[in-house]
């Protein structure tokens, strides 16, 4: 804020009308305590040396999972010519919660006034707490001019008692034709250091179309107003432990910027198994009639509640339409069983599980996107309680070749049924431009009729029983 340098404080409102000046001939409102009494005042520059609060570690690790779970976390600090500044954000934008990506954060930022003058950095810290909330009332009633198809609403203060020398919040909410957010902020003094806190959430359905608001929703007012409140109370009370270890001392700008993000969980490794799965056999007369002379392979993986096996048959050299011609042809059947902590069954996570991959299915087809090709999403009610069609090109560096994938779900289970292959010289690498792909008709002709007959053989026998 240069202007404190001069004694002024001015607060441009929202919508660019309305301006508030404070200067040093008037009698500010941060002269005094909380309760009316004036505050102490001392020219004596506070001692510098001490190391800055550490804004992370004032949020409880229990907290801050349960407000943006699996987040990147980003402190810093900076020396400025009027503050010291230290800040953290917790974030994470793609947390899966069943039909829904959700986006998560956090931001705090926390700054010590140094004193200027015959004013002392408590007192600045309360001119500005002051403007805070003199710029949030003004905002709360203000009318600013929005297009025809925009909508902004910011709540009346809400004061938060017992928390630091004052402490309020306040809600925003906006939308417009790409933008569809709402937030809280809460804003406190403790001393000479001001506090602000925003928390943003929203979800939207993992279908939904990419950088649209179709389907968004952010959080309401009420659950926005509670968590900023309970959020600036962790950070008051830090800053306040800090003060009592460090009293009249001028915190350091000493901690380098970091950012962490959560340790990726290591891939497990799937396990071939010693005997073909029987849900899998059941199915084996079909599987051969579009792969014939197949090789076969089965293999298992466990993550967390996922139990998968996959089922594959496959055979490379085929005859193909003509004397100089072979064919590539392959059945793949992966299934996942989900279940709980508890070893229940658990359809919530196949739901989930399905709408993630159903979302970004939906999301890429028509399109085309580092050597791949997806046709058009089509949903189907006859195949469990939920499952889609696609047909996709693949062009890879080791092979090229299209398929008929149908993905299923029926209860706590999903099944993906892809039916692939393409056609090439004999003479011809795997991903030959002379490679021609197998038709959607032939690759979805097959993948449909392997994805029926493995779910009659669920119908009638459980996948795991």
């Amino acid at each position: 804020m240069p202007a404190l340098a001069a004694g002024v404080v001015v607060l441009v409102a929202a919508g660019g009308v309305g301006v508030f000046v404070l200067t040093s001939r008037d009698d500010p409102a941060g002269s005094r305590e909380a309760d009316g009494r004036p505050a102490a005042s001392s020219s004596a520059a506070p001692a510098s040396g001490a190391k800055g609060p550490d804004v992370c570690g004032m949020l409880p690790k229990e907290e801050a999972e349960r407000l943006v779970p699996g987040a990147t976390v980003a402190k810093s600090s900076r020396d400025g010519e009027f503050t010291v500044d230290f800040g953290c954000n917790w974030v994470n934008r793609r947390i899966s919660f069943g039909e829904y990506w959700r986006s998560r954060e956090i931001d705090v930022k926390i700054a010590q006034y140094r004193g200027e003058g015959a004013k002392t950095g408590r007192a600045l810290a309360q001119n500005a707490y002051e403007v805070e909330y003199r710029g949030g009332k003004y905002a709360a009633t203000a009318k600013p001019s929005l297009d025809p198809d925009e909508k902004e609403y910011i709540s009346p203060l809400k004061d938060i008692p017992g928390v630091g020398e004052g402490a309020f919040a306040q809600y925003t909410w906006r939308r417009d034709k790409l933008l569809w957010y709402s937030y809280g902020t809460a804003n406190a003094r403790v001393g000479d250091f001001t506090i602000k806190v925003k928390f943003q959430a929203d979800q939207q359905k993992k279908d939904a179309q990419i950088l649209s608001s179709e389907t968004r929703q952010s959080i309401t007012e009420a659950n926005a107003l509670r968590e900023v409140s309970g959020l600036v109370a962790y950070f008051a009370k830090g800053v306040a432990a800090w003060q009592a270890k460090n009293p009249n001392v001028l915190a350091k700008a000493d901690q380098p910027a970091v950012t962490s993000s959560p340790s990726p969980k290591a891939s497990a490794s799937p396990t071939v198994l010693a005997a073909f799965p029987a849900f899998c056999t059941a199915v084996g007369a079909k599987a051969t009639e579009l792969v014939p002379s197949p090789t076969t392979r089965a293999r298992g993986l466990e993550e967390g509640g996922d139990s998968q096996t996959e089922c594959r048959w496959l055979n490379l050299d085929l005859p193909g339409d003509g004397a100089d011609m072979k064919k590539i042809r392959s059945v793949l059947i992966t299934v996942h069983r989900f279940s709980d902590r508890t070893g229940q069954a658990d359809v919530s996570g196949a739901k989930s599980y399905y709408a993630t991959q159903r979302g970004g299915d939906k999301n890429m087809a028509g399109s085309s996107l580092g050597g791949i090709t997806w046709g058009k999403l089509v949903d189907r009610d006859d195949l469990g309680d939920q499952a889609y069609q696609q047909f996709v090109q693949t062009r890879h560096s080791d092979v090229a070749a299209s398929s008929g994938s149908v993905l299923m779900r029926k209860g706590a289970v999903v099944v993906r049924v892809d039916y692939s292959g393409h056609q090439r010289p004999k003479d011809a690498a795997t991903n030959s431009p002379k490679v021609r792909f197998m038709s959607e008709k032939e690759a979805m002709g097959g993948a449909l009729p392997m994805a029926r007959a493995f779910m009659e053989e669920m119908t009638r026998r459980p996948v795991g029983s």
